[in-house]
């Protein structure tokens, strides 16, 4: 009998499954300061150029761009415009380190001066210049300027409604503008295109009365993805969520051959950014919570892998490595809790698996850029109430 008990013993060990270790979680290392570039209202973003740092935005409601340093000492800083206001809102830097800014700027109209109808007012004959009439920004405009900080030239591209472009891709046949247009029933996503020297396509709309464009991505076939969000049918696709992000392909001929909706039940999606591999970042609205959106799709939209992230929303990508977000919650592959909304930047594989984690102090309160340069590195813009930050990672 007890060589029984004992066989059975001996046999339920030889059987038992193999417990493994849980995975080791993953650190996460502090980010480094960089430097300081300004106000939350005067930076809209920056973008590299070789070894400078490109810092773009409206400051007393002129467009600029300056270029610094790694250690913030600033190269050279120009006013874009003349015009009585403009605005520069995104950038993008070409294969040989010039610099694409885009932004809005008015409308400059003549205004005939009527004839008088009693004695003139114009005593001494002196010629009199039609009035310069300073409209609302209508006009899409596209000032490229040199690694060097000179102004080579601008590209300007009047519509009829006020406009706000919010992204710029560029490659050696041209750049593409996507933005957000307004109109009498609200507002709907915009896309142009320019070659290298300036001549503009038609406009496309996207949308109607609830829609925007908030990334776009040239690939090499001249075909587009615009990614966005939208309240409204588009191209048959209706509406699934209350607000559902898209995914929008554009032809060559700037029409659109197909759409992806990426949607929640009662609630709101945003696509807020695209890399040029598709990675696609957001937000997610629903039932009394807010999440990042981590999805990496195929050149044909079909989504390979995904991720959600407790965070305060707003959400960018970088190459197809990386995301970067206000976390606001714990995260089950890294040592992560936070007490309060904090920047995380998070690494991934090419199979979209966790590689590494890197933070930002307390205090900010918007993730305004993510870079990826061969000659920094990796840069990470955040904002918080009085000031704009510019971030680095330490050595692993």
């Amino acid at each position: 009998m007890k060589r029984f008990v004992v066989f059975v013993v001996l046999s339920s060990l030889l059987i038992a499954p193999v417990s493994h270790a849980a995975p080791k979680k993953i650190s996460v290392k502090p980010m480094q300061l960089l430097t300081t570039v300004g106000t939350p209202d005067e930076v809209s973003g920056a973008v590299v150029s070789g070894k400078s740092i490109i810092v773009f935005g409206t400051k007393s409601s002129k467009a600029y761009a300056r270029a610094i340093d790694v250690t913030g000492k600033e190269i050279w800083n120009l006013s874009l415009d003349q015009s009585a206001a403009s605005i520069a809102t995104a950038a993008a830097v070409d294969s040989v380190g010039d610099i694409w800014v885009s932004g809005a700027t008015p409308l400059a109209t003549g205004l005939a001066v009527p004839t008088p109808t009693a004695t003139p007012l114009n005593p001494d004959n002196a010629a009199i210049p039609p009035s310069v009439f300073v409209g609302n920004l209508q006009a899409i405009t596209i000032w490229k300027v040199s690694a060097a900080g000179s102004l080579m030239s601008t590209h300007t591209f009047p519509t009829s409604s006020v406009l706000f472009p919010t992204a710029i891709s560029v490659d050696k046949n041209g750049a593409s503008v996507v933005g957000i247009i307004a109109n009498e029933k609200g507002n709907a996503g915009f896309l142009v295109n320019t070659d290298s020297v300036g001549v503009f396509t038609k406009l496309l709309q996207i949308g109607a009365t609830s829609t925007t464009a908030d990334a776009v991505v040239r690939h090499a076939d001249g075909t587009l993805t615009v990614a966005g969000s939208s309240s409204e049918t588009l191209a048959g696709k209706k509406v699934t969520g209350v607000t559902d992000g898209i995914l929008v392909k554009v032809s060559k001929a700037l029409k659109i051959t197909s759409v992806v909706r990426s949607s929640v039940a009662k609630g709101k999606r945003i696509w807020n950014s695209a890399s040029s591999s598709l990675l696609l970042t957001g937000e997610v609205m629903a039932a009394g919570k807010t999440e990042s959106a981590v999805t990496k799709f195929s050149m044909s939209f079909v989504p390979s892998w995904t991720y959600r992230f407790a965070s305060t929303g707003p959400t960018l990508s970088a190459s197809s490595t990386q995301a970067f977000f206000i976390s606001t919650g714990a995260i089950a592959q890294l040592n992560w809790n936070p007490k309060t909304p904090t920047p995380l930047l998070i690494t991934f594989d090419s199979k979209g698996i966790i590689t590494a984690a890197d933070s930002g102090p307390i205090g900010q309160i918007e993730v305004l850029g993510l870079i990826i340069s061969k000659e920094i590195g990796v840069l990470a813009l955040t904002s918080s109430a009085e000031s704009v930050s510019i971030f680095t990672l330490l050595p692993r």
